[in-house]
């Protein structure tokens, strides 16, 4: 919660400096590029491959031996990484070309997307290192730190903004310094934390270790299968570099709004649950496998819907109060709201595959979602080019959305198949009680927002406080109607909770 507020304090301090200016297009098509290589080999790929697998050398064997895999494995993802880097920043410009060939028609634009991504690219080997301590840290129940870490990253960004861009010749560069910076405070940060564990090993390098080669095996398939939304929002940003200025800023301030729900609940739900479910994959419990992944389907249907339906009944009075200051106009306002709406209307389905995925990557089974993957993008693309006509930017968006819906129905049914996720009773029940709890809730929310222009018109103070209070009306007014519903807490309490 932390980090995802601190990240609303960025992104309001960006859309007030820059606005959805070329500028601001460059920074976000070239931060998007480390970062989708953050989220393939950090936070996605790397971390599904490596905590199970550290999971089982914990349970299993002595701790030399589990420090002698994370030293080995922190040897080979430096190695790597490093090759990785120097390709990058090297070959910016073709990557620039690649991801956004609509700046090719813009020189100005494109020197300055190319500058900005050979500064930002070593930020993939600190926040891959930082990925790594994090999974140790998040194997041995140390949830705090590496959640907390992000805010990092966001300090250093609001702190270029503010500081920074004021002093160089062009001001947005300074973004790109915050990233860099970024990854190298947030990996020192860690560290003590991993000392005080016993864990801070000296990196090494040897071909033969077997528990490396078992990660190497994991994470290949997995960097397709864990990252198909990020793939997807990648293509959104290639097809949305030709539309008109500002199409690629509207899409990140929106995904932004979608991320928050996302990254506090989501991830968070997928991250504690990975090393749990890997332990009870590593003692051979298919019972209480299944009941936890139920457990958690629960909580993503319960508290996914009204997120998503609060974010696409209020897109406009959030980006209204949060964004449209300085260089953000009402008309950045408008374009946004679009691509949130659409993006919110699939929040239920990008939070669960993170769960879903989950339930594959902690049995080792990083190939399935390969396969779902494949499909997953492939669909995307080709609604991408249908929706892209008439919708514009916000066509990118619903495609994003119908292809995350495909991607978790059928890992869904690849569980359900396969007998490793049984549904508990009750389901029918419950879903009926989530449906009208959020019929209610988009009906009083779309009452209580008002008029657009009554958002324009108030002050900064008076958007912030009118919004809170609807927003906490709404979370008040879904929790009694759950429970006028009958829903109870006995209902999506944890497996441990219930004594099973």
């Amino acid at each position: 919660m932390a980090s995802r507020v601190f990240g609303f304090v960025r992104d309001v301090v960006i859309a007030q400096a820059f606005g959805a200016s070329a500028g601001a297009d460059a920074f976000f098509v070239a931060f998007r590029i480390p970062n989708f290589l953050r989220r393939l080999f950090a936070e996605g790929a790397f971390a599904q491959a490596f905590v199970p697998v550290l999971s089982e050398y914990r349970a299993q064997r002595e701790i030399g031996e589990v420090r002698d895999l994370a030293s080995h494995v922190s040897g080979a993802l430096i190695g790597a990484l490093t090759v990785v880097t120097a390709v990058g920043v090297v070959a910016a410009p073709v990557l620039i070309a690649v991801f956004a060939p609509g700046f090719l028609s813009d020189p100005a634009k494109y020197a300055l997307a190319v500058e900005m991504v050979r500064i930002t690219f070593p930020y993939v080997l600190f926040i891959s290192l930082v990925a790594f301590a994090g999974g140790i840290l998040n194997t041995y129940g140390r949830f705090a730190v590496p959640a907390l870490t992000p805010v990092l990253l966001n300090a250093c960004l609001i702190g270029a903004a503010l500081w920074l861009a004021p002093v160089l010749d062009v001001p947005v560069v300074a973004l790109a310094w915050g990233v860099l910076a970024a990854g190298i405070v947030q990996l020192a940060f860690q560290l003590p934390f991993l000392a005080a564990l016993g864990m801070l090993v000296r990196p090494r390098l040897r071909r033969a270790h077997e528990g490396v080669a078992r990660v190497l095996s994991l994470i290949i398939p997995a960097v397709f299968g864990v990252s198909v939304s990020q793939i997807n929002l990648l293509v959104d940003t290639v097809i949305a570099s030709f539309l008109v200025t500002g199409s690629v800023s509207w899409l990140y301030f929106s995904d932004r709004m979608m991320e928050f729900p996302l990254g506090v609940f989501g991830i968070a739900l997928a991250t504690v649950i990975l090393p749990y479910l890997s332990r009870q994959n590593a003692a051979a419990s298919p019972g209480g496998f299944s009941d936890t992944l139920d457990w958690a389907l629960r909580l993503v249907v319960l508290v996914a819907t009204p997120a998503a339906v609060g974010l696409g009944v209020l897109a406009a009075p959030i980006l209204t109060t949060l964004f449209q200051y300085g260089q953000f106009s009402a008309h950045d306002t408008d374009m946004a709201a679009r691509s949130l709406l659409a993006f919110a209307s699939g929040l239920l389905a990008f939070v669960a595959v993170k769960v879903l995925a989950t339930g594959y990557f902690s049995r080792q089974d990083t190939r399935t979602p390969v396969r779902v993957g494949v499909v997953a993008m492939l669909s995307n693309i080709v609604l991408n080019l249908v929706l892209v006509v008439p919708f514009a930017h916000a066509g990118l968006a619903l495609a994003t959305t119908l292809s995350a819906f495909l991607n978790a129905g059928l890992l869904l049914r690849g569980l359900m198949t396969r007998g490793v996720f049984r549904p508990r009773p009750g389901w029918g029940r419950f879903i009926a009680r989530v449906v009208v709890g959020n019929l209610v809730l988009g009906a009083v929310l779309w009452m209580a927002r008002g008029e657009p222009a009554a958002w324009l018109e108030a002050e900064a103070a008076t958007r912030a406080f009118r919004l809170c209070a609807v927003i906490g009306m709404g979370t008040v007014l879904y929790a009694v109607v759950m429970v006028g519903l009958g829903l109870r807490p006995r209902d999506v309490a944890a497996p441990a909770a219930r004594g099973e």
